[in-house]
C-alpha cells in the first residue's frame, strides 16, 4: 500500500492544526472527482469547497490574518498527500498558498480587508511579464499588461502581477542602487479579463489561464515590493516569512512530483501482483527485473523525500537562528531539484513497466505520466538549476534568480 508523507522534521514543527492529515482525509474524494477536474480543467466546486473548510488554502497565511502559518515541511507534505489523489488539486492549493505569503508584506490595513473581511479569499498570481507596467500616478498607479499561468485563478477572487514601474514621463523608476523598480499589485478579478487559455497536456485541472488589466488604478496600499522580498515591508517577522515565494513553490512542486511519483508506484505494484504479461505464464512480481525496479524507485523516493524535508528544516531553523545562509539557500534548490528529477524517474519506470496497461483512460498510469512531465517543464525544475548549484560549488558568481 501506498506509504505515508511523514516526516522526523515535523515533530515539534506542528502548526495549529494536523493540515497534513486533513489533506489525507479529503483525498479519497479528489481521488474520486480527479477525471471530472481534467475534464472541466478546473477543480471541481465541491472540492474547492472542501478545501476551504479543510484550510488548506490558508496554509501559508499568517496567523494575524486567519491562516496556518505552516512550517515549510508540513506544507510540503501535505501538498504531496494532495498530488497522491491529483495533481491539479496539488498545485492550486500550493500555488495558492504560495501566493499567500505576500500578505506579510501588505498594508495591514489592506490585508485584513482581503483576508479577514473574507475568509474565503485567495490570490491567483501571474509570473513577470515584459508587458507588464506600472505607471506612477497620485495614490497608487496606473496598471497594463497580460500576465500568464494564473494557477487557480478561476476560483480565486484576486489577482496579482509582478511588473516594473515607470514615471509619468514613461521613463523607468530606479531605486537608490540605480536598478529598475518592479512591484507586485494586487486587485480583485473582476477589474481584470480571464483568458480561457488553458488547454495543455498536463495538469489540465489547474486552470492556469492568463490574464490582462487595461489602465487599471492601483493604490499603493495593494502593492509592495515584487514578490515581497524587501524586509523593511514586511509586517510579519515569522520565520516563514523569510522564505521567497520562488523558494516555496519550487519545494512544493517538487512534494507534488514525489506524491506523482509514490502514487504512479503504489498502483504499479498493485498491477504487478496480479498481471501476466502476454506469452509468459508467471504474473510480474515474480520478475527479478521488476523486483529490482521497484526496490530502486522505493529506495530513490525515500531519499528525495528526506532531502527535501531535511534541506527545508534547515533552512527553516536558519529563519529561526537569525538569518537564511547562502549555503542553505544554495542546499534546497538542490532539494527541490533532485526531487522533481527523481520523482519523474520514478513515473517513467512505473509507466514503462506497466506495459500497454499504462496507455489506457481507466488507468491512473496515463494521467501521472502527463501531469508529472508538466511539472518538471517548470523554471524551478530546468536543468540550469543544477548548472547555477555547480557553479556554486566551484566559486564562481551566484546566480541570485535561481539560488
Amino acid at each position: 500500500m501506498g506509504k505515508e508523507t511523514t516526516s522526523p522534521e515535523l515533530a515539534g514543527a506542528r502548526a495549529d492544526a494536523d493540515l497534513v492529515g486533513r489533506a489525507r482525509t479529503l483525498a479519497p474524494a479528489i481521488a474520486e472527482a480527479a477525471a471530472r477536474i481534467e475534464a472541466e480543467r478546473e477543480v471541481t466546486p465541491e472540492i474547492v469547497d472542501s478545501l476551504h473548510e479543510a484550510g488548506l488554502f490558508r496554509i501559508l497565511l499568517p496567523r494575524s490574518l486567519g491562516g496556518h502559518e505552516a512550517s515549510p515541511v508540513e506544507f510540503v507534505c501535505a501538498a504531496e498527500e494532495l498530488a497522491k489523489a491529483d495533481a491539479s488539486t496539488a498545485w492550486c492549493v500550493a500555488q495558492i498558498g504560495g501566493a499567500s505569503t505576500i500578505a506579510a508584506s501588505l498594508d495591514p490595513e489592506a490585508a485584513r480587508r482581503i483576508f479577514v473581511d473574507d475568509p474565503r479569499a485567495m490570490i491567483a498570481v501571474g509570473p513577470p511579464n515584459a508587458s507588464g507596467k506600472a505607471v506612477a500616478v497620485e495614490g497608487g498607479y496606473r496598471l497594463n499588461g497580460t500576465w500568464q499561468f494564473a494557477s487557480g485563478s478561476r476560483h480565486a477572487n484576486w489577482l496579482g502581477s509582478h511588473c516594473a514601474v515607470l514615471e509619468t514621463d514613461g521613463t523607468p523608476r530606479r531605486d537608490a542602487a540605480g536598478q529598475p523598480v518592479q512591484r507586485t499589485m494586487i486587485f480583485p478579478k473582476r477589474d481584470a479579463n480571464v483568458m480561457d487559455v488553458w488547454h495543455v497536456m498536463g495538469l489540465k485541472g489547474t486552470g492556469s489561464d492568463s490574464f490582462s488589466v487595461t489602465d487599471l488604478f492601483v493604490p499603493e496600499r495593494h502593492t509592495m515590493t515584487a514578490f515581497g522580498r524587501n524586509p523593511v515591508e514586511k509586517r510579519e517577522r515569522g520565520p516563514l516569512y523569510q522564505f521567497t515565494t520562488f523558494q516555496l513553490h519550487g519545494a512544493s512542486f517538487a512534494a507534488i512530483a514525489i506524491g506523482l511519483a509514490q502514487a504512479s508506484l503504489d498502483a504499479f505494484i498493485e498491477l504487478a501482483k496480479g498481471k501476466t504479461p502476454y506469452g509468459l505464464s508467471y504474473v510480474l512480481k515474480d520478475n527479478a527485473v521488476i523486483q529490482s525496479q521497484i526496490g530502486i524507485a522505493q529506495s530513490q523516493l525515500a531519499a528525495a523525500r528526506v532531502f527535501l524535508h531535511h534541506t527545508l528544516t534547515e533552512m527553516y531553523e536558519g529563519a529561526r537562528a537569525g538569518g537564511i545562509t547562502v549555503p542553505q539557500r544554495v542546499q534546497l534548490r538542490m532539494g527541490s531539484c533532485n526531487a522533481a528529477y527523481t520523482a519523474r524517474q520514478v513515473v517513467d519506470t512505473a509507466y514503462h513497466a506497466a506495459g500497454a496497461t499504462a496507455i489506457f483512460e481507466s488507468n491512473p498510469f496515463e494521467r501521472r505520466f502527463r501531469d508529472v512531465h508538466t511539472v518538471s517543464q517548470q523554471v524551478q525544475s530546468h536543468f540550469a538549476v543544477f548548472e547555477a548549484i555547480g557553479q556554486y560549488y566551484l566559486g564562481l558568481p551566484l546566480h541570485p534568480r535561481l539560488i
